[in-house]
């Protein structure tokens, strides 16, 4: 039952990116300032074939803590899921994408209408520099500025592996960062296609202070996503400290 649940959902978000990329294709090309408009309504409808199809239901705690204007953000990735969600609860986020997915239809050119910075993948110095580059942009025009600190997804049982990208980020940029713990891979696993029935959360925290120390930013950073993010898993999934 799980893997035609899973496939007819993959049928659900696929159409309906053709339904709404053809849609709101004038909005997009027109006025790109709405774009975000048609991409929340694309992320519910997402939403609502999960909780239909697939039995997952998506909560969101912590709003009070949610940036509105000109930010940087850190979240947790466990789940192709944290690349959506973020749209319904960051007023106008900024991702920074991989070159190849620029180049998918509809979806390519939607992340290019919504200002999204496609990553520089000339090495790591470079990427590092286009990187905050984009930040800078994004926070001038007034947008969250969302990274993956680990870099990419993790599986529920993996070591913390959070990268120092973030936090030449965090010091360039001398603003607050906004951690963001989750549990999605408890749903929508890091890889496969298999999805199963329950309940995940989003969960905002206060943000972090500016003008810490790399170490020390890096240190409270990890500890308070990870914290977070353990105590949003069932007690048999949690890591065990160490004796």
């Amino acid at each position: 039952m799980r893997a035609i649940t899973s496939l007819l959902f993959f049928i659900w978000m696929y159409v309906w990116m053709a339904v709404m990329g053809i849609v709101f294709a004038p909005i997009a090309a027109f006025w790109p300032n709405h774009v975000f408009f048609a991409m929340r309504l694309y992320v519910r409808i997402l939403l609502f074939g999960l909780r239909w199809i697939c039995g997952i239901h998506v909560r969101f705690e912590g709003l009070e803590h949610a940036p509105a204007g000109g930010a940087l953000v850190a979240m947790k990735h466990q789940s192709p899921l944290d690349t959506f969600a973020p749209l319904l609860f960051l007023h106008e986020p900024a991702f920074v994408y991989k070159a190849e997915l620029g180049k998918l239809p509809v979806f390519g050119w939607y992340v290019r209408r919504a200002r999204m910075f496609e990553l520089d993948r000339g090495g790591y110095a470079t990427a590092l520099k286009a990187m905050v580059r984009a930040a800078r942009e994004a926070v001038a025009q007034g947008r969250q500025f969302l990274i993956f600190p680990e870099g990419t997804r993790q599986e529920l049982d993996a070591p913390p592996d959070y990268k120092s990208g973030v936090a030449a980020l965090y010091k360039d940029l001398a603003i607050p960062c906004t951690p963001v713990a989750l549990n999605t891979g408890l749903v929508w696993p890091a890889r496969g296609l298999m999805k199963s029935p329950g309940t995940v959360t989003f969960r905002v925290l206060p943000p972090i202070p500016p003008g810490l120390s790399r170490e020390d930013f890096m240190r409270e950073l990890e500890t308070r996503i990870e914290t977070a993010s353990q105590d949003l898993l069932p007690p048999h999934l949690r890591r065990k400290q160490p004796a």
